[in-house]
């Protein structure tokens, strides 16, 4: 009983707020754990579990016990889940911008699907190319890695003293920048293909004026394009590991 009473004092509830504070802002924005499916109940007892599991890591905040400032603390603690599950997101959303430009091309723009994840509608390729990254996530366990971040969060930076620097906001302006110029590039090969059969199409009409375009040649550039996109499907996923890799260490830059 003297136990619990000692553990229930000022200062050790307060590091038990921020510390769940902390793992809440994380879980609730990092790729996999913040998933929709994921019902709200699992998601609570997971940090209500990480919390009690890691407490004893946690290091006593350096502020003072009012509440102005552990308001700010726990916000300060909120905005390090964002940002950290920001830098993770826009890895994902690169595959996104490779999926809308292959569903351009492909003439896939109006099939549309609902992603359970952010509860928009998305393009089928990008909906698939999503979908797929999750299982490679968990297959090389991303998922692990996210955790020993959380650990090694708790080693690194004190609770409640998180400040955005500025080496944060210029990397998160250089991965956006990325989002665009790698989706390009996982693109690219189906843009080429169907570039060719576009010339191709174009020879054979003015060969052959009797040739349909319309009938024949939209379903053999779908075909093309489905071809190279499964020969060039594990490449692609290999490309997303190596980011989401990067990535990871990259969240070093929230410690400094």
């Amino acid at each position: 009983m003297l136990a619990l009473v000692n553990f229930l004092q000022q200062n050790q509830v307060v590091l038990f707020l921020l510390l769940f504070a902390r793992l809440s802002g994380l879980f609730a924005f990092f790729p996999f754990f913040s998933h929709m499916s994921i019902p709200m109940s699992i998601k609570t007892a997971l940090v209500v579990f990480f919390t009690i599991f890691l407490f004893p890591y946690a290091s006593a905040p350096s502020v003072t016990l009012s509440l102005d400032s552990i308001i700010l603390a726990i916000l300060s603690e909120l905005l390090l889940g964002f940002i950290a599950g920001t830098m993770l997101i826009l890895v994902f959303a690169m595959l996104q911008m490779a999926g809308m430009q292959i569903s351009f091309v492909m003439g896939f723009t109006m099939a549309n699907v609902m992603d359970p994840q952010t509860q928009v509608t998305t393009p089928l390729v990008s909906q698939i190319f999503t979908t797929l990254a999750l299982v490679v996530l968990l297959a090389f366990n991303g998922h692990h890695l996210m955790i020993l971040f959380i650990n090694e969060s708790l080693l690194a930076l004190p609770l409640g003293e998180f400040y955005p620097s500025y080496n944060i906001w210029k990397y998160l302006l250089k991965a956006t920048t990325n989002i665009f110029i790698f989706g390009f590039i996982l693109s690219f090969p189906i843009i080429g293909m169907s570039l060719l059969a576009d010339v191709v199409f174009g020879m054979l009409m003015k060969t052959m004026p009797q040739f349909n375009l319309l009938v024949v040649g939209f379903p053999i550039k779908i075909m093309v394009a489905f071809v190279v996109l499964i020969t060039t499907l594990g490449a692609i996923m290999f490309v997303f590991k190596r980011e989401f890799l990067e990535a990871i260490d990259k969240l070093s830059i929230l410690f400094l």
